[in-house]
């Protein structure tokens, strides 16, 4: 049966047969270690622990104690306070109206309510992947492109591309600017693209990033938006970690820009791509959202979301609990503070052996800076090092050529992803193996130091020994005739 299925392979669609999913990139591979040898405390204490996934299990306690206190919001529970027959036939796509008023609300109090979101623009999708792949169909045209700024999710290129046939074209940001994006590299990259003939539709950015875990400033979204305004191309903001933001307020949408600055730029070129897979804890719910400015892309989106509809009994559930704002503001507020914990202590540990990181204060994950571990400043030497923190330490982290970083040498660490325990595990295989690699260095040294010095001493012994010979050679002045007579 094997060999009738490759040998029929000719005849599927190059779409599903192609490499666009990515799954061969060094992103997914990490994960595939770790499902061949899964860590677990008592079962597979040396097996491999996965810091590769961006998953925030650190408010679980809230949501179920929130669950047990609402049994009403399930469709499981006998105290269900809704019509069971209206949840379970079918509903359009257009989602329940308590629904998208819920996750109009959320998405406001997660931005500190300093602006509000129509729910008659919220588009429902499966997930954060179905509402980027339904933005690139909405925008783009197969052959034309977004700019991206780099280090970017590497998602993007299976959620924008594999099925829709649109380019990504990377904007190179440096670690001498903190990965900053600069009106210079969007120039750049948009200029590149044309002498190509390609054609650029937009540009998207992750705010708060993925994989850097920082987020942008008041000054540089207005230059973003001046920038797309000016090539009249689109702008997507990927918000999903908006609600992972540590630093209290301080986090800006792209909505407060064209809120605070009206004439900064066409509305109708904004879009906002958000979901509950990260602020939330739930991406196994797989509620994404499209929010978009322009009515047209309301329109059309909401159509194409039939593919990917969330179910009723979820739209119903979390309509319930979005709509409880005291549970809300507290589960922000707790989760931020624990984010915040985890992530203050990885990195202060890992920096008491000397590995820092980028710094930043949003996201489930940090950006380590392991570029003095690296034999070499090649990706090759990257890829090669990675391959020992996954075989070696057993550490499922991310090396950032895949997230097409590029600068060889640093890595993507998930930490929302497990508990304390787990937690101090991953920090003290990093520390066994920073001291096992220090106290190499140090052999080496000490063994090229006792090599140096023998290689001098045996100098030493062979020019005294010649000097010896000298004297004692016929040759040698001392004994000339001439000298022998004055004596």
């Amino acid at each position: 049966m094997e060999v009738a299925l490759n040998n029929n392979h000719k005849f599927l669609s190059k779409i599903a047969t192609n490499d666009g999913h990515g799954e061969n990139s060094p992103y997914f591979d990490g994960w595939k270690a770790y499902d061949a040898n899964p860590y677990h405390p008592q079962n597979n204490p040396s097996g491999v622990i996965q810091m590769g996934l961006a998953e925030n299990q650190l408010c679980f306690d809230l949501i179920e104690k929130w669950i047990k206190n609402h049994p009403e919001a399930s469709i499981c529970a006998p105290q269900r306070g809704f019509d069971f027959k209206e949840i379970a036939l079918f509903q359009d796509y257009h989602g329940l109206p308590q629904f998208r008023s819920a996750i109009a609300n959320f998405m406001s109090r997660v931005r500190g309510s300093r602006v509000k979101f129509d729910p008659n623009r919220i588009v429902m999708s499966g997930g954060a992947t179905g509402a980027h792949e339904t933005v690139a169909f909405c925008l783009a045209n197969r052959g034309e492109a977004f700019l991206v700024p780099t280090p970017y999710y590497p998602g993007f290129d299976r959620d924008l591309k594999w099925r829709t046939g649109v380019e990504l074209i990377p904007v190179v940001c440096e670690s001498a600017n903190k990965f900053k994006v600069t009106l210079e590299s969007l120039e750049d990259a948009y200029n590149k693209a044309k002498q190509s003939n390609i054609k650029v539709k937009g540009l998207l950015i992750t705010n708060p990033s993925n994989p850097l875990g920082t987020f942008f400033d008041k000054e540089t979204l207005k230059t973003l938006a001046a920038f797309t305004n000016e090539k009249n191309i689109h702008l997507i903001c990927d918000e999903i970690y908006a609600g992972t933001v540590t630093n209290g307020n301080d986090f800006v949408s792209i909505a407060e820009i064209i809120e605070e600055f009206p004439t900064i730029c066409d509305r109708s070129l904004i879009h906002i791509v958000y979901s509950l897979s990260k602020d939330m804890g739930f991406p196994g719910f797989r509620v994404g959202i499209i929010y978009s400015y322009n009515d047209t892309v309301v329109n059309i989106a909401r159509k194409m979301s039939s593919f990917g509809l969330v179910s009723t009994q979820t739209q119903h559930m979390v309509a319930s609990m979005l709509s409880d704002n005291d549970f809300v503001d507290n589960f922000i507020y707790e989760s931020r503070t624990r984010l915040a914990h985890r992530h203050d202590m990885f990195t202060r540990e890992l920096a008491q052996v000397g590995i820092g990181s980028l710094e930043s204060n949003a996201g489930l994950f940090f950006w380590m800076d392991l570029r003095r571990f690296l034999k070499e400043p090649t990706f090759e030497a990257e890829m090669t090092f990675w391959r020992s923190i996954i075989n070696e330490i057993k550490l499922n982290v991310s090396p950032g050529s895949s997230f097409h970083c590029h600068e060889p040498g640093w890595f993507r660490v998930c930490f929302a992803n497990m508990d304390d325990a787990t937690v101090m595990v991953a920090i003290e295989r990093i520390k066994s193996f920073v001291l096992e690699t220090r106290m190499l260095e140090m052999k080496t040294k000490a063994m090229a130091k006792t090599k140096k010095q023998c290689w001098q001493n045996n100098l030493q012994l062979k020019l005294s020994s010649r000097r010896l010979e000298d004297i004692m050679s016929p040759h040698s002045p001392l004994n000339s005739p001439m000298l022998r007579a004055q004596n």
